[in-house]
C-alpha cells in the first residue's frame, strides 16, 4: 500500500497563556470545538527543546463551519516567550496564518467592531482577492481570505485555518519540496512590492510570493469539513540575509511551531521522504495515546529551510468524548470521507462562552 497525504490536518500555535488565547480563538475564529484538550509530556520533541522532555498542554480545535484544525500548545514546564528579536516577512519558517471567511467585508466589521487588532484595511492578495490582516492575542499574525467551500451554514464570520505563509531562501526547491507533500498547483507566482504587505513588519521590501495548493485533493475523513487550503511560499529577494524565526527558541514557545498533515501509511512516506531527502527527525514509531480517546501515529520533517512539518496519521480520535462515540479509522479506506452525521456531531463537544 502506498502513502496517501490528504492535506494539510492543522496550523500549530505556541502559546503562553492556553486559556486566554484559545478563548480568542473561540471569538475571532469560531474555533470551539476540540477533538482533545489534554495535559502531557512531549518526548517526541526533544530535539527541539535542547534534550529536555518538556509538559505542555495541547488542544486540537476546529470550526464546525469549515476550514482546517489549528492546535494550540502552551508548555507548562516553561513560559512561551517571543523571540528576543523583531521577525519580518520572509524570515525563515511560518510568519503568517491564514484563515477562510465567506465574506471578508462581515470579518472586517466584526472585528473592527470586537477591537481586534486589525492592522491593514481590506486590500487585494496578488491575484485581485480580498484579503486583511490581523494580530492575535500573542501578537502573532493572521490573514484572513475569501472562500466559498463551507461545510455548514454555521454563523461565525470566519472558519477555520486554510493554510500559511512560509518564509524560504531557494523558491524552487522549495516549490519541489512542497509537490512532495501535495501541494503541486501553483495559484500565483508573482515578484514586486506588494500593497496588502504595507503595514506587516518588512512588508516594503521586494519578494517573491507562490501560492500553493492541491491539483488533486485525495479526499479523506475530515476533506468535506477542511475544504481547500493553501501554503504560500515568501522568499525575501533584497541583500539582506533572512534569519529562522525558531533559531535560538524551543519547540513551543509563542509563535506558528509547524505544519501538520493529516496522512495515511508512515512507513511508505517515510521511505519516499528519506529518498528525497527529508527524512523523519523525530518519529513515535508505533501509536500515540492521548489519553484513552485518542490515538494518532506522529513524525516530524523539515523543509528545506527547517521549517517544521508534523505528519499525523489518525487511528482514533474522539468525536463526542462524553458519550463513548469515537471514530476508529484504521480499517476505513483512505480516501473515504466521514459520513455527515459523524462530522455534524462535533458540534455538542462545543466550547460556550
Amino acid at each position: 500500500m502506498s502513502y496517501t497525504i490528504h492535506g494539510i490536518q492543522h496550523v500549530g500555535v505556541g502559546v503562553p497563556c492556553h486559556e486566554d488565547s484559545w478563548k480568542w480563538y473561540r471569538k475571532f475564529f469560531g474555533m470551539d470545538i476540540p477533538l482533545f484538550n489534554d495535559e502531557a509530556e512531549a518526548p517526541l520533541m526533544t530535539i527541539y527543546t535542547e534534550g529536555k522532555v518538556i509538559s505542555k498542554r495541547a488542544a486540537m480545535i476546529l470550526n464546525i463551519k469549515g476550514g482546517c484544525a489549528m492546535e494550540v500548545v502552551c508548555p507548562s514546564t516553561f513560559k512561551a516567550t517571543h523571540a528576543k528579536i523583531k521577525h519580518q516577512l520572509g524570515d525563515l519558517g511560518i510568519f503568517i496564518g491564514q484563515v477562510k471567511s465567506p465574506d471578508v467585508s462581515k470579518a472586517y466589521d466584526f472585528f473592527i467592531k470586537n477591537k481586534a487588532n486589525v492592522i491593514s484595511d481590506i486590500t487585494s492578495t496578488p491575484d485581485g482577492r480580498e484579503t486583511f490582516y490581523v494580530k492575535d492575542l500573542d501578537n502573532l499574525l493572521w490573514q484572513i481570505i475569501p472562500a466559498n467551500d463551507f461545510y455548514t451554514s454555521h454563523p461565525t464570520v470566519t472558519g477555520g485555518t486554510a493554510g500559511c505563509s512560509v518564509g524560504v531562501t531557494d523558491m524552487d526547491k522549495s516549490i519541489d519540496f512542497y509537490a512532495l507533500l501535495g501541494y503541486d498547483e501553483v495559484v500565483f507566482d508573482k515578484s514586486g512590492v506588494f500593497e496588502d504587505w504595507s503595514n506587516i513588519e518588512g512588508g516594503t521590501s521586494q519578494f517573491r510570493r507562490v501560492l500553493l495548493t492541491q491539483k488533486n485533493p485525495s479526499g479523506g475523513g475530515f476533506t468535506k469539513l477542511a475544504g481547500k487550503s493553501y501554503i504560500e511560499l515568501v522568499q525575501d529577494l533584497t541583500e539582506r540575509k533572512p534569519v529562522k524565526i525558531y533559531a535560538d527558541r524551543l519547540w513551543g514557545d509563542t509563535g506558528f511551531v509547524h505544519l501538520g498533515f493529516d496522512v495515511r501509511n508512515m512507513p511508505s512516506l517515510g521511505k519516499k521522504l528519506s529518498s528525497e531527502g527529508h527524512g523523519f527527525t523525530c518519529d513515535t514509531k508505533d501509536v500515540l495515546s492521548m489519553g484513552d480517546s485518542t490515538k494518532v501515529h506522529c513524525t516530524y520533517c523539515e523543509d528545506p529551510d527547517g521549517t517544521l512539518i508534523e505528519m499525523i496519521e489518525v487511528y482514533k480520535i474522539p468525536i463526542i468524548e462524553k458519550l463513548g462515540l469515537y471514530l476508529n479509522v484504521e480499517k476505513r479506506p483512505p480516501s473515504q470521507p466521514l459520513p455527515n452525521w459523524m462530522l455534524k456531531a462535533m458540534k455538542f463537544s462545543r466550547i460556550k462562552d
